[in-house]
């Protein structure tokens, strides 16, 4: 049995609150009243939550605004208690749960790492050994002796997430920080993320970028009104959540469900997109001019022929910016079953940058697709140095020679 690093048992949090007032009483007299007379109510941002977390495993954390997810991660990092329930973490904790939370604004720089490293409890020559990697990756190494409250936000949060991830903690909690920042910066601090992951940190994650969340994550939870909704593997609770976001009239053509009482599935369905290295490893960065490979999982309900196409877009403004195609032949094997289209980019032309990849799925003859997947596989590529544009253009420079020819060197008559 797995080591477990994170339990949480019948976790609740209760705040008190005042209710919805419907019209102040008027006059000195009516507001004094209304001072004495102040009432409180019961709200219940957390309710009997339960999960534990192996050791080195990844939990993604899913929800509406104000589901609850921020609370939870504020009670696993002990910022607050539970009114209920009991909360055991084993090992080193660091979070990085809002822009700059943790530092004191009249410190520098400097010297919240090492209060940072000290909370943690780390020996001060521990931390001093890692400062000048801090300092690279935040990029804020001229002003590490500037008090951090003349740091601009993107300042904050970039110390923020380089102290949390380079002190080697072996619980991470991260909650959303990563939409601050640019690209390139998000880049990086997702690389982090997986090299994390695969040195074995245990890791929750909370982000709205659900292609992160689930090729990052191992197992993932979708908390709704306080409450554990859904529980499983990422792919399924993803889908539940955009049914949930979508309402109950929405249809997820890649998931098992029918559009319409009495009609049948699509012969033919997309069940999964990875993104991978050559080795096979999962991934969610890569660099750009080196080869990437993306696998499609189908699922039919009968033998199919069809054309599946792999398409790029850019993450912010969606634009289309590459496609690719193959075949999948029809099996002679007949009834249900499953199979695994590769994609072998051997190498990726793309700029550094944030972009997300979809799928559709058209069976021979017909005219539209039957089955895609869009939105929720995302890939941040990365570059040994900033650059405009969309695509990273293979070319060489050369000095050419400039000795004239002979119709050049001719005087003009």
């Amino acid at each position: 049995m797995a080591d477990i690093d994170v339990q949480c048992r019948r976790v609740s949090k209760r705040y008190r609150v005042q209710p919805r007032r419907k019209m102040a009483a008027p006059g000195v007299l009516g507001r004094a009243k209304e001072a004495l007379w102040k009432q409180t109510e019961d709200f219940w941002a957390l309710r009997d939550v339960s999960f534990d977390i192996s050791r080195g495993e990844t939990l993604g954390v899913v929800g509406r605004n104000g589901a609850g997810k921020s609370t939870l991660l504020k009670l696993l990092s002990g910022i607050t208690v539970p009114s209920e329930g009991e909360i055991t973490i084993i090992g080193r904790l660091s979070a990085l749960i809002e822009v700059g939370s943790g530092f004191h604004p009249e410190l520098t720089g400097r010297e919240n790492v090492f209060l940072s490293g000290a909370i943690l409890g780390m020996r001060r020559r521990d931390i001093a050994a890692r400062l000048d990697s801090i300092a690279d990756f935040s990029g804020v190494g001229a002003f590490l002796d500037t008090p951090v409250k003349f740091y601009s936000s993107g300042m904050y949060v970039r110390l923020g997430f380089a102290i949390a991830a380079h002190l080697e903690p072996d619980v991470l909690l991260v909650d959303e920080v990563l939409a601050v920042g640019d690209s390139e910066f998000q880049t990086r601090c997702m690389k982090r993320i997986e090299e994390l992951k695969h040195r074995g940190t245990t890791m929750v994650v909370i982000s709205h970028d659900l292609g992160a969340v689930e090729q990052l994550s191992d197992r993932a939870i979708l908390v709704d009104g306080g409450r554990i909704a859904s529980a499983g593997s990422p792919h399924e609770v993803i889908s539940t959540y955009q049914r949930l976001v979508g309402g109950p009239d929405t249809l997820m053509p890649d998931d098992d469900i029918e559009a319409e009482a009495g009609t049948r599935l699509p012969p033919i369905r997309i069940a999964g997109l990875s993104l991978h290295d050559p080795g096979g490893r999962s991934l969610v960065t890569a660099r750009a001019g080196c080869p990437l490979i993306a696998r499609v999982l189908l699922a039919y309900q009968r033998p199919v022929a069809a054309s599946v196409t792999l398409s790029f877009y850019a993450f912010e403004k969606g634009t289309l910016l590459a496609e690719c195609v193959g075949d999948v032949q029809e099996t002679s094997t007949p009834g249900s079953g499953s199979l695994q289209l590769e994609f072998v980019v051997p190498e990726l032309l793309l700029a550094p940058g944030v972009y997300t990849l979809g799928a559709t799925v058209t069976p021979a003859g017909a005219a539209r697709p039957v089955a895609w997947r869009f939105g929720r596989t995302t890939l941040y590529i990365e570059g040994s140095q900033p650059m405009r544009g969309v695509f990273v253009q293979p070319y060489q420079c050369r000095v050419a020679d400039v000795t004239p020819t002979l119709a050049e060197a001719a005087p003009l008559r």
